[in-house]
């Protein structure tokens, strides 16, 4: 099968091109997530400020033969600490970026979303899988797989908008959203149908920007050209969709994990809404996709410095 993966690669020389962002990488404290900030930190994507048990991280990198001694250190006594000061090292304008290391996810988040300490903004904070499917034109981006379980409409828009940034910021000229379901057309005995029409609809009021929306589609005409053309669906997002949004947490990780699994793909994970980009990888991730997440937060971060500038001038 082929794993060349040349998505990933153009993402990742053009994180290259860009200043490194800087990153507090919370509790990296297995070979995994060390080597992950690490490696990132050698192909110049991220500077990462390692934020964890110093003790306990410099026996991993001793043990991994990881040099770690040019990187900045901040002491942590454990996990939820780790989580707690990583954060904190943004709100102190010390970091760009924050990336997941050995902790639970939840123990993260749970320091991100606090209202007094946290990073959150107006947004719903959601995640993102961006996916280099073998075989697929163009990176394929899933949400929300990662955070919102059973999101409402009043957070969809959210999901829908945070996607739409996220191609926009990556530099795809269109952002074109499949609001996905198991059918294409509306059936009032089926939620995720309703949801998609009235997601549309906003999208027309200009309650949701920057993107062409279009559901209820199942996921056959969402990216398949033929499959739109049998069913006879005209949109300029049907059979060429590059934002897929499913209805609920279980079915975006079981679409993930099929196309990561059974398609050879590889799935990078970027959490949005907060402050600042949070970057959440796997133990099972590949070197590719840990990389291609920590593009995806320097891409993130150069076009809000790039907006920034050009608010002050």
């Amino acid at each position: 099968m082929d794993r060349t993966h040349e998505r990933y690669h153009e993402l990742i020389e053009r994180a290259r091109s860009v200043r490194p962002t800087v990153t507090a990488v919370a509790h990296p404290c297995d070979e995994s997530s060390l080597r992950g900030a690490v490696d990132a930190a050698r192909a110049g994507l991220i500077e990462p400020v390692l934020v964890g048990p110093a003790g306990r991280i410099r026996e991993v990198a001793a043990s991994c033969g990881l040099d770690i001694s040019m990187y900045r250190q901040i002491d942590a006594s454990f996990s939820q600490d780790s989580a707690a000061r990583a954060v904190g090292v943004v709100r102190n304008a010390q970091a760009e970026a924050v990336m997941k290391g050995s902790l639970h996810t939840d123990e993260l988040m749970g320091e991100v979303v606090k209202r007094e300490t946290g990073l959150r903004t107006a947004r719903r904070i959601s995640h993102c899988f961006v996916l280099d499917v073998p075989g697929h034109p163009e990176p394929l981006i899933i949400t929300d797989a990662a955070v919102n379980i059973a999101p409402t409409l009043a957070d969809k828009v959210h999901i829908v908008q945070n996607a739409i940034d996220l191609v926009r910021d990556l530099g795809a000229p269109e952002a074109r959203v499949a609001i996905l379901s198991a059918m294409e057309t509306i059936n009032p005995d089926v939620p995720s149908t309703l949801e998609a029409a009235a997601l549309c609809k906003m999208a027309d009021r200009g309650q949701i920007t920057g993107g062409v929306l279009d559901g209820p589609l199942a996921l056959d005409n969402a990216i398949d050209p033929e499959a739109a053309r049998i069913k006879h669906i005209v949109s300029p997002v049907a059979g060429r969709a590059n934002v897929l949004v499913v209805p609920d947490l279980e079915a975006g990780n079981m679409l993930a994990k099929s196309l990561t699994f059974l398609a050879g793909a590889d799935a990078a994970g970027i959490v949005l809404g907060a402050k600042v980009p949070l970057i959440l990888t796997s133990r099972a991730d590949s070197l590719i996709a840990r990389l291609a997440s920590c593009a995806v937060a320097t891409l993130l971060v150069d076009a809000r410095r790039s907006r920034t500038q050009r608010a002050v001038a």
